[in-house]
């Protein structure tokens, strides 16, 4: 609870946290918006493949072009600016940099970017859920071996609800379930960047689908993310996935605890110890009320009679039963957040979320019936979607990662609704994100 006050301290001390930021996109720029004004921080580069956007990005945050004008890192540095550079690798080999968060949500890049500040002695901030998933837990495990902390990011959905679960279990609750709210409907898993758009205007008021990533926008919408997210929930946390994956429920934030509890008590959960998405429609369509689309929740089994009483004295949202309870948060707000991880692996040296195992794996199944030689195009495309599956079986069936589903071509027919297998594609051996990924599923599979 003294996070704050350290950074005061090092800011009375004019030694802040200096901090390089790689890729410029929302999550980043809701960041740097907070940073600016926060005491203790300095960010001391930007890198982005897109300086002009990047440019854009800190001024619509409230940085004054001077701030964000400096010629090189030391310019940087001895002048408390910041520097902008397309040149990831350039900014994190400095040696004066605390902390890298990586944000660029590619996974091959991110992965990269990881190794290098690892090498270059640096703490990492994981924004890229998407590289943590490939290969989470061999960089969390290096980053350990160097003397670093690798980190989920605080203000995203995984590192809340790893907060849920570490709450529950520090107070001797048994964890049934945890995850987060969605916009969810069976169809959506086949929705494309060329369809997604007419269901974004049903909820989002925006107007040109040319101002926005329609592709990332699909990845929220056809599954792809809830799977990415509760996967790197259950690697950080040793929750295990449903076997067949998500079911995506629909629930009000009241009735979480009725719905994610094992069928056996009227629940909808295959196993216990495991996530959830909760859907804010109906299977019909309609909206649910009280919904907890942006929110993040954790399920809980009290032990005595004693605690269960409580639990209703104090609005702990029991089910019906009384033997569950929920506790949720309604929303997120992914970057303006940020800074709490920041300020915890930099100060404390502690992570905010971190992947010590691999319980759970994101593999790509296809949207349609596709054709050999077809090219894939990855998470949020035209050709398949992610669904979290258990690593046990994902590694016995040799099934490829949702990570490394882009740019592959298909060597292979593979129908509608398969799981597609490293097999029926053309996999670069020699990709570092392909060699990485092979380390720790080896490293990790038992």
């Amino acid at each position: 609870m003294n996070l704050a006050r350290m950074l005061a301290q090092r800011e009375a001390e004019h030694q802040p946290v200096r901090v390089a930021v790689i890729g410029c996109g929302k999550f980043s720029t809701m960041y740097l918006t907070q940073a600016r004004i926060t005491p203790g921080i300095h960010i001391v580069g930007v890198a982005d493949l897109d300086l002009e956007r990047a440019r854009a990005n800190l001024l619509s945050a409230g940085w004054p072009q001077s701030q964000s004008d400096a010629a090189t890192v030391d310019a940087a540095i001895n002048s408390g600016g910041t520097y902008l550079i397309e040149d990831a690798f350039a900014l994190i080999k400095d040696e004066r940099i605390d902390v890298v968060v990586e944000a660029t949500g590619i996974p091959h890049a991110g992965i990269r970017h990881c190794q290098s500040a690892i090498s270059a002695g640096h703490h990492v901030v994981m924004v890229n859920v998407e590289a943590d998933v490939l290969a989470g837990p061999l960089l969390a495990q290096q980053a350990s071996a160097a003397g670093v902390v690798y980190s989920l990011a605080w203000g995203d959905q995984p590192a809340l609800i790893c907060e849920h679960i570490d709450w529950a279990r520090s107070c001797g609750f048994e964890v049934t379930a945890a995850g987060k709210g969605t916009r969810y409907l069976p169809e959506y898993h086949s929705l494309t960047p060329d369809t997604v758009w007419d269901v974004l205007q049903q909820y989002l008021e925006i107007d040109d689908p040319g101002s926005i990533n329609l592709q990332m926008f699909n990845s929220f919408l056809d599954g792809s993310k809830s799977a990415i997210e509760m996967t790197a929930v259950c690697n950080a946390t040793g929750l295990v996935p449903q076997a067949q994956g998500l079911s995506f429920p629909p629930s009000s934030r009241f009735a979480l605890a009725d719905v994610c509890k094992p069928q056996e008590n009227g629940g909808v959960l295959t196993c216990t110890g495991t996530t959830e998405v909760v859907s804010s429609l109906d299977r019909s369509g309609e909206p649910v009320d009280h919904d907890l689309a942006m929110g993040t929740f954790v399920i809980v089994k009290p032990e005595s009679d004693y605690a269960r009483q409580c639990f209703r004295e104090y609005h702990m949202l029991p089910d019906q039963s009384g033997r569950y309870g929920a506790l949720y948060r309604p929303t997120h707000m992914i970057g303006l957040e940020l800074g709490v991880s920041i300020a915890s692996v930099a100060l404390r040296g502690e992570p905010t979320g971190q992947p010590y195992c691999f319980s759970s794996d994101v593999v790509a199944v296809a949207k349609r019936d596709l054709k050999a030689g077809e090219t894939l195009d990855g998470e949020g495309g035209h050709c398949v979607y992610g669904r979290q599956m258990p690593a046990g079986a994902s590694i016995a069936r040799n099934a490829l990662a949702l990570g490394l589903s882009g740019g592959l071509t298909l060597t292979r027919d593979v129908a509608v609704g398969e799981v597609l297998c490293e097999d029926d594609a053309a996999l670069d051996n020699a990709d570092d994100a392909v060699q990485v990924r092979r380390t720790m599923t080896t490293a990790f599979a038992s």
